[in-house]
């Protein structure tokens, strides 16, 4: 019986990589951690609009949610920080400090006096009743 082995592209360009020592230069890229995004889900009925906002990593001091007619925003300072020791010294360490951004529009202009914002367990629950006519923007606090 004859064996089948899949074909590997990025495993031979590891075999070239002259810089990384037989380490895949692609593998490395990989590794790296992305800079972290908000992800939505966004849902209504005929009196509200329900956002759930996944925001893993953040405290909930550091989330502001602000509405200005039907455009909401969210944003979060996010500090993460990964290191591994062997014994007293650092084999690998990571940081990432910044400012998440998400912004978007609903159909309708939203009561903030009805708004509500809730925080669990690195996720963002808005509820964002729908109103007959726009104010200015305000800020919403998050429980």
């Amino acid at each position: 019986m004859a064996n089948i082995t899949r074909f590997d592209p990025f495993k031979e360009l590891a075999r070239l990589d002259p810089f990384t020592g037989g380490w895949p230069l692609i593998r490395r890229w990989a590794e790296t951690p992305a800079e972290p995004t908000i992800k939505l889900d966004v849902t209504e009925d005929d009196k509200a609009y329900f956002v759930k906002a996944e925001m893993p990593g953040v405290k909930k001091e550091d989330i502001d949610v602000q509405v200005e007619g039907d455009v909401v925003s969210l944003a979060a300072e996010v500090k993460r920080e990964k290191e591994e020791k062997k014994g007293e010294t650092v084999v690998h360490s990571e940081r990432y400090y910044g400012r998440q951004y998400r912004s978007f529009s609903l159909g309708q202009s939203i009561d903030r006096a009805k708004a509500e914002a809730k925080f669990e367990n690195g996720v963002l629950n808005l509820t964002l009743p729908k109103a007959v006519a726009g104010n200015g923007g305000e800020k919403i606090a998050v429980q």
